[in-house]
This record gives structure tokens, sequence and C-alpha cells, in this order.
């Protein structure tokens, strides 16, 4: 003899939700898009700024920066005109979403570039061992590599995960 069970009811929604949560939620779903997006916005701006001569507060250390790195094969403004580029593209990558995994190659080799005057000119933006405004500019940007591995991740496929996840 079989005995019956009753079924068990169906979990109701639960209609208060803990709003560290829907904070949690609304991140997991959308900063990356976000992260994306202001990338793009931040790289076609000063990417513009270098095809136009002296618009760009940049435009000599990244001049210099190429010389060195292409020793001297790329210099004065193709040098200049290279980043421009360059910084479009991984621009317009982030802001459209196409070809990411591309505009991802390039911002990888865009920060290579953009954070080596941390070692190439450091006695120009550290002189004394105190940073020059330039040499904060240059900095700071090592926290756009941050942003880039996370970037570079969820274009080769990886999704974010919750602490829970992890």
């Amino acid at each position: 003899m079989s005995t019956q069970t009753a079924p068990r009811p169906l979990p109701q929604p639960n209609t208060v939700r803990n709003p560290l949560e829907v904070v949690a939620g609304l991140l997991s779903r959308h900063s990356v898009s976000i992260l994306q997006r202001t990338f793009g916005i931040v790289f076609l701006a000063f990417g513009v700024l270098k095809f136009f001569p002296g618009a760009s507060p940049a435009e000599e250390l990244s001049r210099m920066t190429i010389e060195k790195l292409s020793f001297g094969i790329l210099s004065g403004y193709p040098a200049v005109l290279f980043v421009a580029v360059a910084e479009c593209i991984v621009g317009l990558t982030m802001l459209t979403g196409l070809f990411s995994r591309f505009g991802v190659v390039v911002l990888g080799m865009s920060l290579a570039g953009i954070v080596s005057p941390l070692i190439l000119f450091t006695d120009r933006l550290f002189p004394g061992g105190l940073p020059t405004l330039e040499g904060q500019y240059v900095f700071k940007d090592l926290i756009l590599v941050g942003g880039a591995l996370v970037l570079a991740a969820q274009a080769l496929g990886a999704r974010l995960r919750t602490g829970k996840e992890a």
C-alpha cells in the first residue's frame, strides 16, 4: 500500500527584497556595460583631440612614448596620429559593442603605451620622487588596466559572478 503525500505548495515570491540585493542585482546586470561605454567615451574623446595639433594635453608625451617604443620609426605628428587612431578604434568598439575582441586587443596595446611612460620617463614624471601633474595623469591610468581586464574577460566570454557564486 502506498501513502500519498499532499503536494508541497509552490514558494511565493518574496514581496520585500533586501535593498542591497536589489543594488547588487542592478550592478551585476549593468556595471560591465557601463564600464565598456565609459571607456568608449573617454578613449574616443581623447583620441579625437589628438587629430588636432596642440589640442591634447597628452600630445607631447604620446609622441615621445611612441617614438621611444617604435625606436624612432614613428616620430612627430605620425606618432601622435597613430595614438589617435588606436584610441578612436578602442572608443568606437567599446561604444558600439561591435568587434569587441579586436577593440580589447587594441586597448591592451594602447594601455601598454599609456602606462609605459612610468618606466620610460620616470625622471620627467617624478622629478625628485614627487609626481608632476603629468606624472599624476599617467599614474592614475593604472586604474584603466584593471577596468580593461574586466572588459577583456567579458569580451572573451566570462560572466560577472556575485560574491555568493565565487
